[in-house]
């Protein structure tokens, strides 16, 4: 019935996006395996690739920018040409009319090199720019494709270096490429070029210093180039300790760990220096090596060259142009050794980037996924021996679970902390893969629906509350963007959040801060509660979401989500004996399998699990 067809189409992928239609039965096969390595073969190419396709966005920009930088370097070249005309025909022969007139040329080039780069800084700082906001959108869009495993396997401060601090390392690369990468090259080739055409021998003086300054620098960066990567991973590190402090400054106020918190990250910020002193060290000693060289050719060509100018051989204008000529020649070496030396820092950044634009999310669309001919229509939940254990785990948190839910019956899930619970509940709308076993959703594999109609289809209420920046309205149309006003508070009204919602000044339009700070730990779950319910769901989880509420309060929510949801299946995860009762089945969990299944009364005769819950709560009560 469900017999896997390849797909015929052909498109190809978009940076940052999966390719939905050119996906090979084999590879959906794949997901459950370990993470795929990047590929070696031709890494530098596929690098090249993915930038280029952003690059093709500013092509202009990138076609114009080479013309423009040939006119700047030429408008410095010629220079020192002029000056040695002054020199030797102007002021040599007290001849002012060519001072004026090669002093005149002399100016208004600079004027049209001043302007010509003027408009090249524009479009460099557009494209750098640009293209810096394009990566960190599609790098942005890949990580929302990634599941749990691989976030949890980059870790979130990782991510937020790699989208921020690494993307602005590639961004300068771009700016710099534009604006010095073909400069250097160019005023070094023309310098040169001048260089000979005005007196080969004194030439080779100059020419000799290029090589030893280019080993100089290779030794170098290769030395310094470990350093990057590393300064990098400790910028992870520090991030972590920063984000980690933050999410739980009020655990740490509560327990007056202010100063180990402290000694922490400044252990972690001293490890930052350190290695980036230990790369700044080796980096730095480019520009002694460089100014030696530059010190040493100046003197050879003063004294090669004032022999040649006692001699005859060579004019004094002409000497001063050599030495214009070696400056022009050095500084474009070292304007080329710091583009090398962003170029290996950036490098480090790239590997980072691509490292998660190469990954293959393990949760995928199927071939039948990808055609999304399925729709939950009733809400028919089973488990067929289904195991499961976290990537790189060592044994199942979950083995052999069976058990069938009919549609619209209310099922609450028990057990002992660290039974799985919230793990087994994951699987239904696939934040995670089975790994043994089957789930069956109206008759049809979860596999096999589309992964964003499975999903549309299921509300869930996760444990841990989270909300986001901005008002109560707009968090709660997170379960449904088109929803009006009078929907919102109906749903706010089943989750018993109206009353405290117009507590407050503004209402709904009330503003909450990162996480939903500013409300209770009740507050949020019944808001979290009424953004589920605002889907209308057909199949809804609620992974112990009333823990922060009172039992009167509970009481009242169950009431109306039985109102309000009519026909759709509810899975409740709870501690809570009174749920446990108002349910149509009960499944108990102990260590990762299934202790009992049954309606309450049964399991009151038939479980001891379930009477050691159900006495222990009537004696608290």
């Amino acid at each position: 019935m469900y017999k896997k067809q390849a797909c015929n189409k052909r498109r190809k992928p978009k940076l940052g996006y999966l390719c939905l239609y050119c996906r090979r039965p084999d590879r959906a096969k794949q997901q459950n395996n370990s993470f795929r390595k990047p590929v070696k073969k031709n890494r530098t190419d596929k690098k090249m690739k993915k930038y280029w396709q952003i690059l093709l966005r500013y092509r202009k920009s990138v076609l114009l920018s080479p013309f423009l930088v040939l006119i700047v370097a030429l408008c410095e070249t010629v220079q020192p040409l002029f000056m040695a005309e002054i020199v030797d025909n102007g002021v040599m022969k007290s001849d002012l009319s060519v001072v004026t007139r090669i002093g005149t040329y002399m100016v208004l080039i600079s004027i049209a090199g001043m302007l010509v780069n003027v408009l090249n800084v524009y479009l460099s700082s557009y494209t750098s720019v640009g293209f810096g906001t394009d990566l960190r959108a599609a790098l942005f869009t890949k990580i929302q494709q990634l599941s749990f495993a691989e976030i949890d396997r980059f870790s979130p401060a990782s991510l937020i270096t790699r989208l921020t601090s690494d993307i602005s390392r590639i961004q300068q690369v771009v700016l710099m490429s534009m604006r010095m990468l073909l400069r250097s090259p160019l005023m070094l080739a023309m310098a040169v070029f001048f260089v000979v055409r005005t007196n080969a021998g004194l030439a080779l003086t100059l020419i000799a210093a290029i090589p030893v300054l280019g080993i100089a620098v290779y030794l170098i960066l290769r030395k310094g180039f470990p350093y990057f990567l590393k300064v990098q991973q400790k910028i992870d590190q520090l991030n972590e300790v920063v984000r980690e402090n933050l999410i739980n400054i009020r655990v740490v106020k509560s327990f007056v760990r202010e100063d180990f918190e402290t000694k922490k990250f400044i252990r972690s910020s001293e490890e930052l220096r350190d290695m980036v002193i230990r790369a700044s060290d080796i980096i730095v000693s480019i520009f002694p090596v460089m100014q030696l060289v530059t010190n040493l050719s100046i003197i050879a060509i003063l004294w090669v060259g004032g022999r040649k100018v006692i001699s005859g051989e060579l004019q004094v204008g002409q000497l001063i142009s050599f030495v214009n000529y070696l400056t022009q020649v050095l500084m474009s070496l070292m304007l080329l050794s710091m583009i090398i030396m962003t170029i290996a820092r950036a490098s480090a950044s790239s590997g980072r980037i691509l490292e998660v634009l190469d990954t293959m999310p393990s949760l995928i669309d199927t071939p039948e996924g990808l055609l999304n001919r399925y729709r939950i229509t009733r809400g028919e939940i089973r488990f067929r021996e289904v195991s499961f254990r976290y990537r790189d785990g060592e044994t199942d948190v979950l083995r052999n679970i069976s058990f069938h839910i009919q549609p619209g019956q209310t099922v609450a899930v028990a057990g002992a902390t660290g039974s799985a619970k919230s793990s087994m509940v994951q699987l239904i709308p696939r934040l995670y893969d089975v790994t043994a076993g089957e789930i069956v959703i109206d008759g049809v594999p979860v596999t096999a629906y589309n992964l964003a109609e499975l999903r549309s289809q299921i509300g869930m209420v996760l444990q841990k509350n989270e909300l986001f920046s901005g008002t109560i309205a707009d968090n709660l149309r997170w379960g449904k963007p088109d929803a009006t006003l009078s929907e919102i508070e109906e749903a706010a009204r089943v989750a018993q959040a109206d009353g405290f919602i117009r507590s407050f000044p503004e209402g709904y339009d009330t503003w909450l801060g990162r996480g939903g700070v500013n409300l209770s730990g009740g507050q949020k779950q019944r808001l979290c509660i009424a953004r589920a319910l605002l889907r209308k769901p057909r199949i809804l989880i609620l992974d112990d979401s009333t823990s922060a509420v009172d039992s009167e309060t509970e009481l009242r929510i169950r009431n109306n989500l039985n109102r309000w949801l009519g026909d759709t299946t509810v899975l409740i995860i709870t501690q809570r004996i009174h749920t446990m009762q108002s349910a149509d089945k009960i499944i108990l969990l102990d260590d990762g399998g299934i202790s009992a299944v049954g309606t309450p009364g049964e399991l009151l005769r038939t479980s001891e699990m379930y009477r050691e819950i159900y006495n222990s709560q009537q004696l608290i009560s």
